[in-house]
């Protein structure tokens, strides 16, 4: 992908072609005879005659004022003939030498525009090549070292340079280098050979051996050089040049033909006729070594010559025939094309390279590569090579050794791999096995984009308000779509995200198989889906804590991270006649890692409101857009609408408070689904039902933030019930599986000590009497269940101490037969409950459970406010409050509280940490892109697809590099952490 330089950047040489002819220009300037000087005897050993001078007057004067451009000085305008001294390039770097003059004047500059700007106050940079000249004489290099590069001390006037017209001064009667050149009527014929520097490649027309018409030897002349024509090519107005020649001259003078002036780009150079070249090819030529005198055919003279150099007693660097062989333009010995570099080897197939594809455009459809490998192939076949010829043939056709782009990728990024990483691996493979076994690092980054957000087109309709229509946005700056007031500051964080628009449709689209295959399944025709299809998403958002590397010498610099990320639940259509909707893709696990797509990474801390609310605020407009909008998008080779539903689940309790504006959890009003304050709450622990909501919330804060009825504090908090901040982002009232897990282990945990303690009967026990029945519990669960204290409860923690095990190994350590009972059926009635919101689907998992739940939640809330009324004597925690009262009624809405759980994105804030200590960077804004990058394609279905073919190719490449030591049933699969 190019980059587009503004005006005032860009170098006027930036294209390396014209750069590359301009500098040809100054060498042939410094070869270039003068007016003075007579022909040299360039050739005359072999018969090479001076060209006839064509007519300057055709050409309009152009031809005339090149020759002066190429004499006269840039700055002065003086001929460079008449100043002593080498000729210094206008726009060339600055040599060495002066240089090191400049620097010790304190002159900084490396290039000579940027001298001769500060000097002489011209700006070179602007310079049209048929206008100004393109050298300076050593008398303004001198002005210019003299004044330090900085200024000059000399009255040196600039010449205006304006295009050449007739009454140009320069061309006048009395200007010496126009006498000059009239009496040199060669001249012109000097410096066009000086442009094509042809004259120890082309051939003369005296060497044609037979006396032959002039005007059929014109016919195989070319009119730049007057050559025999060398590679020939024909103008649009039906004239011959060779083809390096008339390349050279239009780079210099123009795109124009030399002989009739009509227009001549090197694109509409074409091959002559097949007969044409035929008796080019077939003209006799007189060899010019001595002792010689064979009549040899154009087409084989260089061979012929060839056989010269080759044979005994001869003088390889003979002038008679080496001019004829093949040139080494470089100064050294020949290499061997594959000792080139690939840039050298381009550069010498250029021109076999444009016969094949002339060849495979012609015949084989443009299949280039096709035609490549099969000449290969064959030159194989013919130096019975057929080893490689059969392994070259394998490949051609699909099963060879070498894995496919999708397959390396899987196993780059299953397997955690950086780019680095990556590249030494597969250079070692390629070195060791002597086969390219994996893919180069170029091609997996050609697969990456098809996966990555921005590669497909769609459309929404309407369009998205206040979203651009563009469809190739890749990571893009999280601030960039918020728009701050004067009065705010700025955001002091680093964030980068996907456009959500664009993040869904790939999503979509890499789902696209699995849709289709559903389609089939449920016999939906196409014509039957007019409706479009209906996306549920599953939307998470969870803080990381402290990310910050550890490094040691120093404290710790608090560095927490937030991740916002989605899951495509389910995707379901409606036929045109029915009225139920048929569920085409199910996501079947909703909770793992792998199908949790990160949208957004932003260093904040999740406690900080304001920042999170400005990172967040245009997800939420482009959320707030799509709910209102289809997405047409092609799916299945047929343009397909997609209308996106929105349920904000995977969040803990702290993130809903901080969404929706409600207060922290230590407040009065316990819940975040209810309005029952926490002595509510303790004395009736089961009846309850659902009273909040993302528009109730918002109502709420209206209320909060005008006061209508003139309330006092209390009052007015009374009224709102906990509602201090405006929501802003719509979450569904739900309960989190996982962290009500974790909440009732905690809670448990602690009921355990109390339990060892005995608190029932000690009602107010010591900071250190409760330390030791902790370091008790501790000790007895490292010892019996090998389970490490933890600073915070974590969800492994939390499933391995919500056992029957682990309650009958604390039970030792309980004191009383009658409260290890109730222990026992404290922690049964929580068994029987438990699968009841941890299940995706309970209505099928655990049907028993769900209709027993209410009584179950009876008895369980009878023997805590019963048996452990010490504990709960009006107070209650917030997870066990919503566990008692709220999973039937949620259940009944939803159909499930598992499937809807943050564990996903839970499990994938380990995988952003393992990343980010992969792709460590000095920059953290570059940092977070490789991040989050790699996290999409991490949750890639596509890619997870080719992991069984990773497993096979992981036993394929050991049996490549040591086969002895490979067992079949062993399974060489790169052990990958499962979190």
């Amino acid at each position: 992908m190019g980059i587009n330089l503004p005006n005032h950047l860009q170098h006027p040489h930036s294209k390396y072609s014209q750069w590359k002819f301009k500098l040809f220009r100054v060498k042939s300037m410094e070869k270039a005879p003068l007016p003075s000087e007579t022909q040299t005897k360039i050739g005359t050993s072999l018969g090479i005659s001076p060209p006839t001078a064509p007519n300057i007057e055709a050409d309009h004067g152009g031809g005339l004022a090149s020759v002066m451009k190429l004499c006269l000085c840039r700055i002065c305008g003086m001929v460079l003939r008449k100043v002593k001294g080498p000729v210094h390039d206008v726009h060339g770097d600055l040599d060495d030498a002066s240089k090191c003059v400049l620097r010790k004047m304190g002159c900084k500059f490396t290039s000579w525009p940027d001298i001769l700007l500060k000097v002489f106050k011209v700006d070179v940079t602007e310079d049209a090549e048929s206008i100004h000249p393109l050298s300076f004489c050593h008398r303004c290099w001198l002005a210019a070292i003299r004044g330090g590069g900085v200024c000059s001390f000399t009255r040196t006037k600039v010449p205006e340079w304006k295009p050449h017209a007739s009454h140009c001064y320069l061309c006048s009667p009395k200007n010496p280098v126009v006498r000059a050149w009239k009496k040199n009527g060669i001249q012109r014929e000097q410096w066009v050979k000086n442009i094509t520097h042809c004259q120890n490649d082309h051939l003369n027309t005296k060497l044609i051996a037979e006396k032959l018409p002039a005007d059929f030897i014109i016919s195989f002349t070319c009119l730049v050089c007057d050559h025999l024509l060398c590679d020939p090519v024909q103008s649009p107005c039906g004239h011959l040049f060779c083809r390096s020649c008339i390349i050279k001259f239009t780079h210099v003078l123009g795109p124009h033909c030399p002989s009739c002036n009509l227009s001549c780009a090197p694109d509409d150079l074409t091959p002559p006729a097949k007969t044409f070249l035929s008796t080019l090819y077939s003209l006799p030529l007189l060899c010019p070594c001595e002792g010689c005198g064979e009549h040899v055919q154009l087409g084989l003279f260089k061979a012929h010559c060839l056989n010269h150099e080759f044979e005994p007693g001869t003088n390889k660097h003979s002038s008679h025939f080496q001019s004829y062989l093949l040139t080494n333009k470089g100064g050294r010995p020949r290499q061997h094309l594959l000792s080139l570099t690939r840039r050298a080897q381009k550069h010498r197939l250029k021109d076999l390279k444009n016969q094949v594809k002339v060849f495979a455009d012609k015949e084989e459809g443009g299949d280039l590569k096709s035609v490549c490998l099969t000449l290969f192939l064959l030159a194989l076949r013919s130096g019975n090579e057929h080893r490689q010829a059969d392994e070259l043939e394998a490949m051609m056709q699909g099963r060879g050794f070498g894995l496919s782009p999708a397959v390396c990728l899987a196993i780059r990024v299953n397997t955690f791999l950086s780019c680095s990483q990556y590249h030494k691996m597969y250079r070692t493979v390629k070195a060791t096995s002597g086969r390219q076994i994996f893919q180069p690092l170029h091609t997996l980054r050609a697969a990456e984009k098809e996966l990555l957000p921005g590669f497909h087109q769609f459309e929404w309709q309407p369009a998205l308000k206040n979203v651009s229509e563009s469809y190739n946005v890749g990571i893009i700056n999280g601030l960039s779509g918020w728009t701050s007031s004067l009065d705010d500051s700025p955001a002091d964080t680093i964030t980068r995200r996907f456009r959500y628009d664009v993040a869904l449709v790939a999503a979509l689209k890499d789902l696209e198989e699995d849709i289709m295959e559903g389609l089939r399944d449920t016999g939906m025709e196409d014509s039957a889906c007019t409706l479009g299809f209906r996306v549920m998403i599953k939307e998470c958002c969870d803080g990381m804590g402290d990310v910050s590397e550890k490094h040691g010498g120093g404290p710790a610099v608090p560095e927490k991270a937030v991740r916002f990320s989605f899951t495509v639940m389910s995707v379901s259509i409606q036929a045109e006649d029915e009225q139920e909707e048929v569920t085409i893709f199910t996501e079947p696990k909703p909770n793992s890692e792998l199908s949790c797509k990160p949208l957004c990474l932003m260093f904040v801390d999740e406690s900080d409101h304001e920042t999170l609310t400005a990172v967040l605020g245009p997800i939420v407009a482009e959320r707030n857009a799509m709910k209102e909008s289809r997405l047409i998008l092609s799916m299945g080779g047929m343009p397909r609408s997609f209308r996106f539903h929105f349920r904000g689940t995977g969040y803990d309790e702290k993130m809903v408070r901080e969404m929706e504006g409600l207060e922290a959890s230590g407040s009065t009003y316990i819940c975040t689904l209810c309005d029952s304050t926490r002595a509510e709450a303790a004395q009736n622990m089961v009846l309850h039902s659902i009273t909040r909501s993302h528009d109730e919330n918002l109502e709420r804060y209206e209320i909060w933030r005008t006061n209508p009825f003139s309330e006092s504090v209390d009052e007015l908090r009374d009224r709102v019930k906990g509602v201090s901040a405006k929501p802003f982002l719509e979450t569904q009232p739900t309960l989190d599986a996982l962290h009500c897990d974790i909440g009732n282990a905690t809670e448990f945990y602690k009921i355990f000590q109390d339990e060892i303690g005995e608190v029932y009967k000690n009602p107010n026990p010591s900071r250190e009497e409760r330390r030791s029945w902790r370091a008790a519990l501790d000790k007895q669960l490292r010892k019996k269940m090998k389970l490490k204290p933890v600073m915070r409860m974590n969800g492994n923690y939390a499933r391995r101490l919500m056992t029957m095990e682990a309650t009958e190994v604390v039970c030792e350590l309980v004191p009383s037969e009658e409260r290890r009972e109730v222990l026992r059926e404290l922690m049964r009635l929580y068994l029987q409950m438990k699968p009841v919101w941890r299940a995706t689907c309970p209505a099928k998992e655990c049907p028993d459970q769900l209709c027993r739940y209410s009584f179950n939640s009876q008895r369980f809330a009878d023997l805590l406010s019963a048996t452990f009324k010490y504990r709960y004597n009006g107070k209650i925690t917030n997870y066990l409050h919503k566990t008692l009262a709220h999973v039937p009624e949620i259940i009944e809405r939803d159909g499930s509280i598992g499937a809807w759980a943050s564990e996903g994105n839970e499990s994938a804030n380990k995988l952003f940490r393992r990343f980010r200590k992969m792709n460590a960077r000095q920059s953290k804004a570059f940092e977070l892109e490789d991040v989050l990058k790699h996290h999409w394609l991490y949750t890639s279905k596509y890619l997870q697809k080719f992991m069984e073919a990773h497993k096979d190719s992981a036993k394929a490449f050991q049996a490549t590099i040591d086969p002895e030591e490979v067992q079949d049933d062993e399974d060489l699969t790169p052990e990958i952490t499962g979190f």
